[in-house]
């Protein structure tokens, strides 16, 4: 991540992006958050997430049946467990992780995001945005 990127993040994002970190459980902003549009890398605006895929897990942090493009993985053997580190692919932020125990009928895994990981963009901002090509996932 280059200096510039990192003028705008907050101490927290800084911690989940850059160093790994995880906020609590049910205190991101988009824990129980349902509004249209697309979640992006906070650090580099990379689209992440779409709300069409966006459930509520119970686990405390946002979560997503599949990403709106190919992320990128890691296997992460911390916390005395093995599970997959999600990244961005441009800016390799730290999203969260990745489970088999998500709906079936939606391929079976959950993407579980931290939300400080991510910026929010509504349905009706994405053309002034620069993401009008997303709103194709709403159709």
């Amino acid at each position: 991540m280059n200096k510039e990127n990192q003028k705008h993040l907050t101490v927290k994002q800084y911690a989940v992006t850059q160093k790994g970190a995880t906020e609590p459980a049910f205190t991101g902003k988009y824990d129980n958050f349902y509004e249209k549009g697309i979640y992006v890398d906070v650090v580099s605006g990379e689209p992440l997430f779409s709300s069409e895929d966006k459930y509520d897990a119970g686990c405390g942090w946002p979560s997503f049946t599949k990403p709106i493009k190919k992320l990128d993985y890691k296997v992460d053997n911390s916390l005395f467990m093995r599970r997959i580190e999600v990244k961005s692919p441009r800016a390799h932020s730290h999203l969260g992780h990745v489970f088999d125990d998500g709906p079936v009928e939606e391929g079976g895994l959950r993407y579980c995001i931290n939300s400080a990981a991510l910026n929010f963009i509504p349905y009706s901002q994405l053309e002034e945005k620069g993401y009008g090509e997303y709103k194709k996932i709403f159709n």
